[in-house]
């Protein structure tokens, strides 16, 4: 496994938050949606984030480098799990890094309802790694603006 997750405490949110940051702002740029979007939030947003009792944070770590985040949101008594978010460092993306920390949150987890998530529609490339995952479309779609729509998938 090239990746380990190491459970994330608030001494970490300020490294969340600046990973966040810079994970999320080609997002950001392309979709204007500060509203919705992980990267124009502040730091007390991932603190809260953290202090919630049915939320673990993981640190997604590559050897000594830390190259990113997932938050694992545990609902319905954990009978259901929900990630949001999830992200890896631009200069660690396309290398499968992503599909290491779902099949190992899948390891860690087995919530009988399943899983469930969402992602930009108009980023293909997220589509198609969910798809490939196993993850299939809700069918309930939130246009956010006239740049961007979120798509809701779930996995039994």
């Amino acid at each position: 496994m090239n990746i380990t997750l190491r459970k994330a405490t608030v001494e970490d949110a300020g490294e969340i938050h600046a990973m966040q940051v810079l994970a999320f702002r080609p997002l950001l740029e392309r979709y204007q949606d500060p509203e919705t979007n992980p990267g124009s939030e502040g730091l007390e947003r991932v603190v809260e984030r953290l202090r919630q009792e049915a939320t673990d944070y993981y640190l997604v770590g590559q050897g000594a480098r830390t190259v990113g985040a997932v938050r694992v949101v545990r609902m319905r008594g954990g009978d259901r799990c929900r990630i949001s978010p999830i992200f890896i460092l631009p200069g660690f993306q396309n290398q499968g890094l992503a599909q290491e920390v779902f099949s190992e949150l899948e390891r860690l987890y087995s919530p009988a309802e399943g899983w469930e998530l969402a992602t930009i529609l108009e980023e293909p490339r997220n589509c198609h790694l969910y798809e490939k995952l196993g993850y299939r479309k809700t069918g309930t779609f939130q246009k956010v603006n006239d740049r961007m729509t979120l798509v809701f998938y779930e996995k039994r």
